[in-house]
């Protein structure tokens, strides 16, 4: 767990302005191993983290939208690859700022991620759709600076 890293966030800015960079209140990340209680803990982390900042009234549709995140990146995120030695697979990035809270998740597949088109009867496949219904806006893109792999993210208008 740590607080110091917002490496996404100058790549969110120059895609679409999610947050102003000065008014940033917050920033926090969790390190997450290619494990099923990942997603658990991820959801921990964000409710901590959301009370701290006094969110915590936001947490049922960011706790979902970052279980969606973190199960898409763990199902998906390693694109066939072996795993980077000393890097985690997943990491989970929240953003605060004035009026937008971001959640996003970092992992290794160079794969773009979709929107399935599942049938409502189906048990899975309808992850980023969830995502689109409870955030305000998501999206994804390269992780850059010469890393394999990509971010998605999702943000979240704050009142």
């Amino acid at each position: 767990m740590g607080t110091d890293g917002v490496s996404v966030l100058a790549q969110l800015e120059r895609r679409a302005p999610l947050t102003d960079p000065g008014s940033l209140a917050g920033a926090a990340s969790l390190r997450l191993p290619a494990r099923l209680e990942s997603v658990r803990s991820a959801r921990d982390f964000t409710r901590d983290i959301l009370n701290t900042w006094r969110l915590a009234a936001q947490f049922d549709a960011v706790g979902l939208v970052v279980s969606e995140l973190v199960t898409n990146a763990l199902r998906h995120g390693s694109d066939g690859c072996p795993p980077i030695p000393g890097v985690s697979p997943v990491e989970l990035e929240l953003l605060r700022g004035r009026r937008r809270l971001v959640c996003a998740v970092h992992d290794q597949s160079t794969a773009e991620p979709h929107v399935n088109d599942a049938d409502i009867s189906d048990e899975g496949g309808r992850g980023l759709r969830l995502v689109e219904c409870f955030s305000d806006g998501w999206g994804w893109r390269e992780r850059g600076n010469g890393l394999r792999g990509k971010v998605v993210w999702a943000s979240f208008r704050l009142d």
